[in-house]
């Protein structure tokens, strides 16, 4: 059960998380390894087996380890142990993480949101609830959830617009609407999440530098508004002088 275990899994397999746990201040920096290597063996799962029901038993067993937290019983698990132990020792609030779970089950399926609600709901639940939690784990108020998780809504717009060509050809669609219309809308909807984020950044107290993971947010979302055709032919993404810009920016300045 080692913090070393859940920094290696991260730096392999959430690059773009384990740059912004670099930019942010030492103390904080175990808290959002934890929670990132939960995040990324969440995201996994769906993908773990061809089997839906196999795929659906694993992320099961998150939840339920989850549910063992408010009895105190730890899994010997390189990232379930030092997630046990954050929830506890933080009071972060299982139910946020038990819905990012839940949120993943369509996902093994191969099924996509129904409509842009659904997407939005999908959002919430996955970046959303991962935003909130990290920045409660550093001392975020209450008050701060609705910052967090807009900023965390347009993280994940980004994320998944950049992965779309990737998740259809591989047969699990996730846009409701691939159209470039439909990922014009969703482009725009990151943008005003993460506006309303920016606007109330100073809610988040001493969680702020959970918001630096959203470092490549603002110019992904930017390049899908301008370039919607980008997203199907797999063209969106941050050139390596960009992202090394952006990530040299946020080092000097905390922003994203």
């Amino acid at each position: 059960m080692s913090l070393d275990a859940c920094a290696a899994l991260v730096e392999r397999g959430d690059p773009d998380r384990f740059a912004a746990v670099l930019a942010a201040p030492r103390a904080a920096r175990a808290p959002l390894l934890v929670l990132y290597a939960f995040n990324l063996e969440v995201a996994r799962a769906p993908w773990a087996s061809a089997e839906p029901l196999v795929a659906q038993m694993r992320l099961q067993w998150w939840r339920d380890t989850l549910a063992a937290v408010a009895s105190g019983a730890a899994r010997a698990h390189d990232v379930a142990g030092p997630l046990h132990d954050l929830i506890r020792d933080r009071a972060l609030p299982v139910d946020v993480a038990d819905r990012l779970v839940a949120a993943r089950l369509p996902d093994c399926w191969g099924e996509a949101p129904a409509d842009e609600d659904a997407l939005a709901a999908y959002l919430d639940d996955t970046g959303g609830g991962l935003m909130w939690l990290a920045a409660r784990a550093l001392g975020a108020p209450a008050a701060a959830e609705g910052v967090a998780r807009d900023l965390g809504r347009a993280l994940g717009a980004a994320n998944l617009l950049r992965a779309s060509a990737e998740l259809a050809a591989r047969g699990r669609p996730m846009l409701p609407d691939p159209s470039v219309g439909g990922v014009r809308r969703l482009a725009r909807q990151g943008q005003g999440w993460l506006a309303a984020a920016r606007r109330a950044r100073a809610a988040l107290g001493p969680g702020r530098p959970a918001a630096l993971a959203a470092w490549p947010a603002a110019p992904l979302l930017a390049q899908a508004a301008r370039d919607p055709a980008a997203v199907a032919e797999g063209r969106l993404a941050l050139s390596e002088f960009a992202r090394r810009g952006r990530l040299a920016w946020v080092g000097l300045t905390g922003g994203w």
